[in-house]
């Protein structure tokens, strides 16, 4: 008896990494063994010396093969076993674990948008729809495109044990959004990862694509964002915490948006529920403002902010190592841990 292993990684393709896999048959008990690619057709090595080297570091039962067939995150790797200069994720792990006393959780809104024959789904041929408002959390076939794909990606998601919270349809027509978190920063990004995987691998069952492109159509429509929510363990019992968070993420922002996606500066104008890309600020209930602290964290004086500069294409790996050594060492530093 044998089991499907699918091999998933990130590549090396710049300034938008893409997701790249391939499938392996094992037999039943086996290990998950470390796997190899060719990285020179993945932007991850030259064609003299091309070997590159895959190693598991997340698995989950795979939803869509089903059975005891799997879906294997994988961290790419030189041929001596240290961390490609693609691999985000490696340097992620040391800083949570740098901070793992402060005990962080992130909660990422992953907005997309599905895209069929050039044009987004639910856009007329050679013209545009009515103008964006109706489409947002909206019902009825004339306001919302492509929830069949959306409702199996869903349900795949569950089925594969991700920490996927919610989903909804988004401002423009076949513009969508799912939410995965509350969970640490590793956690949280390798599910992304995988989440993001099955969303293009069940869109190609329906012949449309799925793209995370940040503003993916001109003019006076909203772009795609993937708005991050963080807290420590002393921002969820205190206000003063948050306080300092959004004071550090301000010390840090040109920092921080340098890593935040490909073209933020096209999505991020001050305009469509965005506060300029190379302008901070942080406000409660402001969704004009770089940084939100929602209303009820006010009231309770107490829980979480919400970076709303990332891209609906950033590395989860980058915001979550960003966010985490920039909040968590400022709060150490205050004594606020």
């Amino acid at each position: 008896m044998t089991f499907k292993a699918e091999y998933i990684w990130i590549d090396g393709t710049k300034p938008t990494a893409k997701l790249r896999s391939k499938t392996r048959v094992l037999a039943d008990g086996a290990e998950l063994p470390v796997w190899g690619f060719d990285g020179s057709s993945t932007n991850q090595a030259g064609g003299s010396s091309s070997d590159r080297v895959l190693k598991p570091v997340f698995t989950c039962p795979d939803p869509i093969r089903g059975g005891s067939n799997v879906l294997v995150l994988c961290e790419v790797l030189d041929i001596d076993m240290t961390p490609h200069a693609s691999n985000t994720r490696a340097a992620l792990v040391e800083v949570a674990e740098k901070f793992a006393d402060q005990e962080s959780w992130f909660g990422i809104e992953q907005e997309y948008t599905f895209f069929k024959e050039g044009r987004p789904l639910g856009f007329p041929l050679g013209g545009f729809p009515a103008p964006q408002g109706g489409y947002y959390c909206g019902v009825g076939a004339d306001e919302v495109f492509g929830r069949e794909i959306v409702e199996k990606h869903l349900d795949l998601c569950l089925e594969a044990g991700l920490a996927i919270s919610g989903i909804n349809a988004e401002v423009m027509p076949g513009q969508w959004e799912f939410q995965v978190g509350p969970a640490g920063p590793v956690e949280v990004s390798d599910h992304m990862w995988i989440a993001r995987w099955l969303l293009y691998r069940i869109a190609e069952e329906f012949d449309v694509a799925a793209t995370l492109d940040a503003k993916p159509v001109k003019g006076d429509w909203n772009g795609a964002g993937a708005h991050t929510n963080f807290s420590t363990k002393a921002m969820r019992e205190g206000y003063d915490p948050i306080i300092t968070a959004c004071e550090a993420l301000s010390a840090n922002a040109a920092e921080h948006v340098k890593y935040y996606g490909a073209d933020i500066e096209e999505r991020l104008t001050g305009h469509h529920e965005t506060a300029p890309w190379n302008k901070f600020s942080y406000g409660v209930s402001d969704r004009g403002a770089s940084v939100r602290i929602p209303w009820q964290v006010e009231v309770d004086k107490k829980g979480y902010i919400e970076d709303r500069r990332p891209n609906a294409n950033v590395d989860p790996y980058q915001v979550t190592r960003l966010i985490v050594g920039t909040c968590c060492a400022a709060l150490e530093k205050a004594g606020q841990v």
